[in-house]
């Protein structure tokens, strides 16, 4: 039985989200809570936390084993970019772009 969570629009740009979510692919849960609790990335903080909602998803339902779940999908999906100026030399400006993502945990029993 699989277990879903999903957190959207996480100020951080997709292809750095994708860095720590490609460590926690196919790892069990306590492995994958362990890895991320020591790695030295922004977006570990935000794949932890729904690692841990994706947990208490499937704790809520009966019959599930809590300590034999798995992550069976992680994936990061770009979410809307905010399009900010800076001013740039000669009166010009430049655009900056500050990209989001959607990132979602898939849990299933071993």
């Amino acid at each position: 039985m699989e277990a879903r969570a999903t957190a959207k629009y996480i100020r951080i740009s997709p292809r750095k989200a994708r860095l720590v979510a490609d460590l926690v692919r196919g790892k069990t849960v306590s492995e994958a809570l362990s890895i991320l609790e020591y790695t030295a990335k922004a977006a570990s903080i935000y794949v932890f936390k729904l690692l841990h909602s994706a947990v208490a998803n499937a704790g809520s339902r009966p019959g599930v084993d809590v300590d034999t779940l798995y992550v069976k999908k992680i994936y990061v999906d770009p979410g809307p970019t905010l399009k900010r100026f800076r001013p740039g030399p000669q009166g010009r400006a430049f655009r900056i772009l500050k990209r989001t993502c959607h990132i979602t945990v898939i849990l299933d029993e071993a």
